[in-house]
């Protein structure tokens, strides 16, 4: 406050069936709850669906020297987490003094209630859950095998058609991405983007768990029944380093928050590409242009729900501030001029998005299995190295893989998808696949139009090697060498 700073994101909930008044045209008419299911009703005009981003995990009563709204006054003991050896004080899991006791019955049948309402009455379309797995903790603060609350949301008849997304970890190291209680529950991959940033910074001898994120994580979800669509796959998110940061940023920069740069990640595993923040070197910006093409590139390539912040497709910036919860300002604020400076990074965007809705082998709600597709004759994928069907799985320098993903009909096109993270370039054999020729789609090296080509425009790639270039994304399509 003494900085002139105030909770510019929210997430301090106290009345839950009440629409933030601050987003609202005309807040002192009170019109906010009308303004919000207008703007939901054009959305769905539109073709847009509203996911609402809920906090029910802490409140803005805050501990023991909070203010008192409403919970503290009329259920303090039930609605909270209060410490068994002295009920004055606050268990915080949460990070924010307080801990909503969520399995109780009565809060339990309480939030219940709440989203029913935002869905019946609102007409949202689903939720994100901030810090949910404060929901599986039980009355006494442990984990629970079967907490109530997750299933009870699965089980409403209001609920059970819409897309419930956990952040399924909270703030005092529960942590259950790929475990979290109930069926339906899709997760926000909290591993994939640590693997894929860690994977296009140049770390060594992650190719493994790069493919199997690529892949959709099944070693997170495939034991339990679950499938690629259960996993939210992203790079970057409100939380954190925005795109363009996390290449130009080896280090949070959140001085202007008055706490002397503690409060935020330290582990962002970003890489600035020579330079910290701003610089006029040309040749570390064209690296830093590429290297967020090649994560946007990995993003729409992987199976799973892919998850793209906003902003991130107009290299938008918070000048290194990774805890931008407070900054109502430049920081924060969405510039729009930013769409025409960097309108090359929105095309690729938007190609990448044409490139993925075109192919079901990439959208499929399954894991790869390696086995032959029925009518096709070629397995749904195969791996390669730098020479074809010898991925480098054991090698702990190794920073290439490429794989082969089969179209799923004969309509489809095939892809060769190559990925080289390393600092020399690497010529990388084409499979032969009867009866198609191959097209350069995606490279991230190339400058101007040619990182990426819509479908109509793409030539024949003669040549049975393709030279890919260090810290890049290639992506070929096989179609009908007739085509």
């Amino acid at each position: 406050a003494e900085r002139g700073l105030r909770n510019y994101w929210g997430y301090s909930p106290y009345a839950f069936y009440s629409p933030q008044p601050a987003y609202s045209s005309r807040p002192e008419r009170g019109l906010h709850a009308i303004e919000f299911k207008t703007m939901v009703r054009e959305l769905h005009n539109a073709g847009i669906g509203v996911i609402m981003d809920v906090v029910f995990n802490h409140t803005a009563e805050g501990g023991a020297g909070g203010p008192r709204i409403s919970f503290k006054g009329l259920a303090n003991e039930i609605f909270y987490h209060l410490d068994a050896k002295d009920r004055r004080n606050y268990r915080d899991y949460t990070g924010c003094g307080n801990t909503v006791n969520c399995n109780h019955p009565w809060v339990t049948n309480f939030i219940i209630r709440c989203l029913e309402f935002w869905v019946e009455d609102m007409h949202v379309d689903g939720f994100r859950f901030d810090l949910a797995s404060i929901f599986a903790r039980g009355e006494d603060g442990e984990p629970m095998a079967n907490p109530p609350l997750p299933w009870l949301i699965e089980f409403s008849r209001t609920l059970r058609d819409i897309p419930l997304i956990a952040e399924a970890w909270d703030a005092a190291g529960l942590y259950q991405v790929g475990a979290f209680p109930g069926i339906r529950w899709t997760e926000w991959n909290g591993r994939y983007r640590d693997v894929m940033r860690r994977f296009v910074r140049g770390d060594p001898g992650l190719i493994s768990e790069a493919a199997t994120c690529l892949a959709g994580s099944s070693d997170l979800y495939a034991s339990q029944g679950r499938l690629p669509g259960n996993s939210i796959n992203f790079i970057t998110c409100h939380d954190g380093f925005t795109l363009y940061d996390l290449v130009g940023y080896d280090h949070k920069h959140n001085e202007a928050n008055g706490e002397d740069n503690r409060d935020g990640s330290d582990l962002n595993f970003s890489w600035n590409c020579g330079s910290e923040g701003p610089t006029h070197d040309s040749t570390i910006l064209r690296l830093r242009r590429q290297q967020v093409k090649n994560f946007l590139a990995l993003l729409f390539l992987s199976r799973g729900v892919p998850m793209l912040l906003s902003g991130d497709e107009v290299l938008r910036t918070q000048f290194g501030n990774n805890n931008a919860w407070c900054q109502d300002n430049e920081i924060s604020w969405f510039d729009w001029r930013l769409l025409e400076e960097n309108r090359d990074i929105f095309r690729f965007t938007r190609e990448m998005i044409a490139l993925r809705q075109r192919h079901p082998s990439l959208t499929q709600n399954k894991f790869y299995t390696g086995q032959i597709i029925a009518g096709r004759g070629l397995p749904d994928i195969v791996w390669h190295g730098v020479r074809l069907h010898e991925p480098l799985w054991n090698d702990p320098t190794a920073r290439f893989l490429a794989c082969t993903i089969a179209g799923l009909t004969a309509d489809e096109e095939d892809l060769q998808v190559m990925l080289n993270m390393g600092e020399t370039p690497l010529p990388a054999p084409l499979p032969m696949i009867p009866g198609r020729a191959w097209q350069r789609a995606v490279d991230t090296a190339r400058n101007g139009t040619e990182d990426i080509i819509p479908r109509v425009k793409q030539k024949r790639w003669q040549s049975p090697v393709y030279p890919v270039q260090p810290r890049s994304v290639v992506v070929m399509e096989a179609r009908p060498a007739a085509a």
